[in-house]
């Protein structure tokens, strides 16, 4: 039988190695850990782009970055690109949010429909076909929103409480220090824990399951945390320690005149050269992993719901990040680039279906992509497949153990059009991508703008320290690659506006059209 409701659980800024059950040494998370206990782990899991707008614009419209356009923050989602939510609202269904999209909508292309009113309509092209419960996407203040609001109603006065309370902290000394400077990610953040932005998009989602009752839902839960600012409420704040977290990888090889220009320059941005500190690691990772600690305690209120409720037996539950967070690793910070640090995220799959028994509990893994989450959906649900659109495939043939063949590559890509990098290499603004492809032994990335390849060998480095993309005797790999990803490219899905079974029909139709050219 479908499933009848679907939780999709996205953390921002969480990487793949840091939870208990993907073996972190430290790092307590037993109620995520208890999902991959009742579900399938995919231990290979990529997304589409290393920064959050594409990211999740592939998560959502289950197409590959250059297919959708979206190509990095503050890049608009088409107007005429199709969503999750759209799908599901042809099926008569709706898709709930509660917490962070990074959509923004596409105020040109809305414009050109006279679309750029409050029509319900524009509304829902605004949000990416979302129906909000609560939107809250926590990189700046947000001083009308419903949270800001809400704190003001827990006694956090004045204009902006988010920048006063929620990522202020202070010192032991009651000194009120700015939460946006990493140095001050070892002090609690001025926000009461059950207040803070994990807490409060925890209870707008048990608030919007409770309300449904028996009817049937969909809901977006999305985290803005561990994402920046690293600061966490007592008493996550100090959960661990310097000591409790993972080693830093970053090596010699990676630094210097002779390395890729892209990761040169990525290596002087702020950010990177904050986090070639050691005194920035030991403060920033800490505080990074009290944050993730703490979406952990919560997500078990939501469990305990879902038990309370005999919502298990009919709701399929997927956890997952939009990419990782150097913390320092390869002499870099934020994210972007192509290493799995950035790339590869956790990814937990709960199918309530008793065909998937056989697979509870276990690792799986083949290579999935963040594109394959709308097509899980719609299959769970018993939806249309809609094949003519999406790029991605659904996962429930190996939560159900009846996938034979299946992909052997995953492709990421990145558009640093909008970065200094850039400026400093002394490129005009235009055209600047790079694509990556990554098979089990090799990754190779491809940039434009006459910048030259790499290369990894990630069997003798999984690490990924030395880039052999100048290596001549490596150039016939380079070349199977290349040709890996040039078929890529050719696959791409352009046309969406018919689905295969209407271009089965129009095929060879001119003489039922009247039209009988080429006859003798």
């Amino acid at each position: 039988m479908p499933a009848k409701n679907v939780l999709f659980i996205m953390c921002d800024q969480l990487r793949w190695d840091h939870l208990g059950c993907a073996g972190h040494p430290f790092l307590k998370t037993p109620n995520i850990d208890a999902l991959a206990a009742r579900g399938v782990r995919f231990s290979q899991a990529y997304v589409q782009s290393g920064i959050c707008g594409p990211s999740r614009m592939s998560f959502y419209t289950g197409r590959y970055v250059a297919s959708h356009g979206a190509t990095h923050n503050r890049v608009p989602l088409g107007v005429g690109e199709v969503t999750l939510g759209w799908h599901l609202r042809q099926a008569g269904r709706t898709l709930a949010l509660a917490g962070k999209t990074h959509m923004l909508p596409d105020a040109h292309g809305m414009k050109r429909l006279l679309l750029d009113g409050q029509e319900e309509l524009a509304v829902l092209l605004r949000e990416g076909w979302f129906t909000l419960v609560d939107r809250h996407d926590g990189h700046h203040a947000e001083t009308e929103s419903a949270y800001a609001h809400w704190l003001r109603a827990q006694g956090y006065d004045g204009p902006d409480p988010w920048t006063d309370h929620v990522i202020a902290v202070e010192s032991p000394a009651g000194e009120v220090l700015n939460g946006w400077k990493m140095r001050n990610a070892r002090h609690p953040a001025r926000v009461r824990e059950e207040h803070s932005e994990t807490a409060y998009t925890t209870d707008q989602a048990l608030r919007f399951i409770r309300a449904q009752g028996e009817n049937p839902w969909v809901l977006h839960l999305s985290y803005v945390k561990p994402h920046w600012p690293y600061i966490a409420p007592a008493p996550y704040h100090a959960m661990y320690t310097p000591e409790q977290c993972l080693p830093v990888q970053r090596h010699a090889a990676e630094r210097g005149p002779d390395i890729h220009p892209m990761l040169r320059e990525f290596q002087n941005e702020e950010v990177a050269e904050s986090f070639q500190l050691d005194d920035c690691i030991a403060t920033v990772r800490p505080a990074y992993q009290g944050l993730i600690a703490q979406i952990d305690a919560h997500l078990g209120r939501l469990w305990a719901l879902l038990e309370e409720t005999g919502r298990w037996r009919d709701t399929m539950v997927i956890f997952t990040s939009d990419h990782g967070d150097y913390l320092g690793d390869h002499w870099l910070g934020e994210k972007e680039l192509f290493h799995d640090c950035i790339q590869r995220v956790p990814f937990l799959l709960y199918d309530p279906s008793a065909a998937a028994d056989a697979t509870r509990g276990t690792v799986e893994g083949r290579f999935v992509e963040a594109i394959d989450v709308v097509p899980t959906i719609l299959d769970a649900l018993g939806l249309e497949a809609q094949p003519h659109v999406l790029e991605g495939r659904s996962l429930l043939a190996l939560t159900r153990g009846s996938a034979t063949e299946w992909r052997d590559a995953v492709v990421s890509e990145l558009d640093w059009t909008f970065r200094g990098a850039r400026r400093r290499l002394g490129l005009p603004t235009g055209q600047h991508r790079a694509f990556m492809i990554r098979d089990a032994r090799w990754k190779y990335i491809h940039w434009t703008s006459g910048l030259r390849p790499q290369l990894y060998d990630l069997v003798a480095d999984p690490e990924e320290y030395f880039d052999l993309g100048a290596d001549p005797a490596l150039e016939p790999v380079r070349a199977v690659m290349r040709e890996k990803l040039l078929a890529w490219a050719t696959g791409l899905k352009c046309r969406t506006t018919l689905t295969w079974a209407e271009a089965e029909f129009r095929t060879d139709r001119h003489k039922a059209a009247g039209v009988f050219y080429g006859e003798w």
